[in-house]
């Protein structure tokens, strides 16, 4: 795992803002923000702890890893397809926990 995808999953379940290259935390009316490329592709409840979601319409290796740094995600591609923990997953927001 990269030192930026253990970095930015940090701060964003730590609930604490970051900005390095192209990842982003940000927290903002109590929700926390994980941004790639500047398309939010997890969002925390601050209150309740509940992640969601979204490969923001981009199948790319780097979004793959950065959400699979996430506690409650696998995501894994074969043949074109993603799966997510073991279903398909068309990359729309999705709860995860």
């Amino acid at each position: 795992m990269r030192q930026i995808t253990q970095e930015s999953v940090s701060a964003f379940l730590n609930n604490q803002s970051f900005r390095s290259g192209n990842m982003k935390v940000s927290p903002s009316n109590n929700k926390n923000y994980l941004y790639l490329h500047d398309n939010i592709i997890a969002i925390k409840d601050i209150n309740t702890g509940a992640i969601s979601i979204t490969n923001a319409g981009w199948q790319s290796n780097t979004t793959k890893e950065r959400l699979n740094a996430l506690p409650n995600v696998s995501i894994y591609q074969k043949k074109g397809v993603w799966y997510l923990n073991g279903k398909v997953w068309d990359g729309k927001l999705i709860d995860v926990n």
